[in-house]
């Protein structure tokens, strides 16, 4: 799994994306008033959470098998980039039209963006090193 430099530099990201977005997804899904200021009422709403537990845990499943899996790791890399900025840039949306979020939210989108970025640089990295396996 990580048995050179390179497979920690190019997977160290993932690793903790998926440490940090199985929890979360349960949160989200079963206790969403524990850590963050969700109170679901009604049906619709606890179908959403669950269906955002459902999006995340998947994308953590990818994630994994590009771990575990060499050829699944760029896939796992551009899922984790466009996850990832996706949610941060989303954050930043929020925060610019509705007002700055709890310390959590804030957290999270300095995190996201920070492994948006990490995984936008390793697969340009990926890449290069592979060009150059290619080219010998």
């Amino acid at each position: 799994m990580l048995k050179t430099k390179n497979d920690f530099i190019h997977k160290i990201h993932l690793i903790i994306s998926v440490v940090i977005v199985v929890p979360v997804a349960i949160l989200y899904a079963f206790y969403p008033e524990s850590q963050f200021e969700l109170f679901p009422k009604t049906i619709d709403e606890h179908n959403f959470y669950k269906a955002v537990m459902g999006l995340y845990l998947g994308f953590s499943i990818l994630w994994f098998i590009g771990i575990v899996k060499p050829n699944y790791l760029k896939t796992a890399l551009i899922s984790n980039i466009v996850f990832m900025l996706g949610l941060g840039l989303g954050r930043v949306l929020s925060i610019i039209l509705d007002g700055q979020p709890s310390f959590g939210y804030t957290f999270g989108t300095i995190a996201e963006l920070c492994l948006g970025i990490y995984g936008f640089w390793v697969l340009n990295r990926y890449k290069t090193l592979n060009e150059g396996s290619t080219n010998s």
